[in-house]
Order: C-alpha cells, then structure tokens, then sequence
C-alpha cells in the first residue's frame, strides 16, 4: 500500500514540475509488439543503460516509463526528448490467460487488475504526447481492433505518428501487411530485439517531429 501511494506521489508530481518545454515521444501498441524492448534499444543506443523490464508474459509494462533528456543524434543533426513507455493496450484483459502463462490465480488476478488500470494510463497520457511511435508486432494481423482504434485515436487528436513494424527478424513477420494497412503513414520496419533497422528508424523520428 505504501508503495502504491509512494509511485502515485511521484506521478503527480513529475507531471506537475516536469520541464514542458521537453519533446515527449511515446511508444504505444498492443501487449507484447516490443514497445519495452524498443525502449531500452533506443536508450542503450543513446546514454548507455535500459529503461523497462520485458517478460514474455503479456502486461509486463503495467505503469508509464518515463526516460528523460535522451538526445540522438542522425546525420549532423541532434535530438532532445523524454521518451515514454507505456503499457499495452487491449480491448479485454482475462487474468485466465496470465494463469495458462503459468502465473498463480491470486497473481494472474493481481496482474490483470494493474494492466487494466495501465491501459486507462495510457490512453490518458496520449494528449499530452509530441510524437508518438506505433509498435507492432509484424508478425500478427494488423488489422486488429486494437490497432485501427489507436491510429484513428491519434488521428483524431492530431498526434504525429509513424508506425513501427517489430520483429522483421522473425520468418513470420510480413512487413508488406502493415503498409498495406496503414498506406498513409510512414511504416519503418525494425528488430529492436536485434537492432535491425534502427538507424532508419531514427530518420523517421527526426522526420516526425520537424513535421509536427
């Protein structure tokens, strides 16, 4: 309980004396596209350590991650922003399915609750996002409920956004299907696992925020 007032205290208050003027770039998807995994590449790449833990399991990232002053640098030019990890969004949350993952009942109950509450997180911090990377899974349909109701989320609030195409290093991912899905946006395939196509990836960014 301590813990939770503890982590609750320290939300408010970085959002109330948090630098505005801070570029604030947010990786949104469904569980498990590698938003986590992206995160910590981006921050390796940049100053050197990671920023979330990632697990197999569904609903690792069950809080905002917050990483600040991450500069990059691409062809001469440099970039400032605090980047934003955020749980995974999905339209129904079972703790049955963390059970069949292995998990205790009492656990798999206790982790479904707090993903539930890092879905309304998230879609809550949206508005307040620069730019925002859309990190799917390439290797899954992407035309899925949960995908075509984010973009046209960030369509609506008019948030830049380039969608991320994750795990190109898997035999299954058809990179393809997702330009075809999304054939007005930027689509940048990447392995963030592998590091793949980061550098392209980069470029986007760049391009994204000089759009905005």
């Amino acid at each position: 309980m301590i813990k939770v007032i503890s982590d609750f205290i320290k939300r408010i208050f970085f959002q109330i004396f948090q630098d505005r003027s801070a570029l604030k770039i947010g990786l949104y998807g469904p569980p498990n596209s590698g938003k986590s995994t992206l995160a910590n590449k981006i921050c390796k790449d940049w100053i050197g350590e990671e920023m979330s833990k990632v697990s197999n399991i569904p609903h690792e990232t069950r809080e905002i991650k917050i990483k600040e002053k991450i500069t990059v640098k691409h062809k001469n030019k440099e970039l400032t922003f605090n980047l934003v990890d955020t749980p995974g969004l999905a339209t129904k949350i079972d703790y049955e399915d963390f059970v069949k993952k292995g998990m205790k009942a009492a656990q798999a109950k206790k982790r479904a609750k707090e993903a539930t509450r890092g879905v309304i997180e998230s879609i809550k911090w949206m508005d307040s996002m620069d730019a925002i990377l859309v990190v799917l899974d390439a290797t899954e349909n992407p035309y899925s409920q949960v995908n075509i109701t984010l973009i046209g989320n960030l369509v609506a609030r008019k948030i830049p956004l380039v969608v991320v195409a994750n795990k190109i290093d898997m035999k299954k991912a058809k990179i393809k299907k997702v330009e075809a899905a999304f054939p007005q946006y930027d689509v940048v395939g990447i392995s963030a696992l592998k590091g793949h196509n980061m550098e392209e990836l980069y470029e986007s960014i760049f391009k994204l925020i000089r759009e905005r």
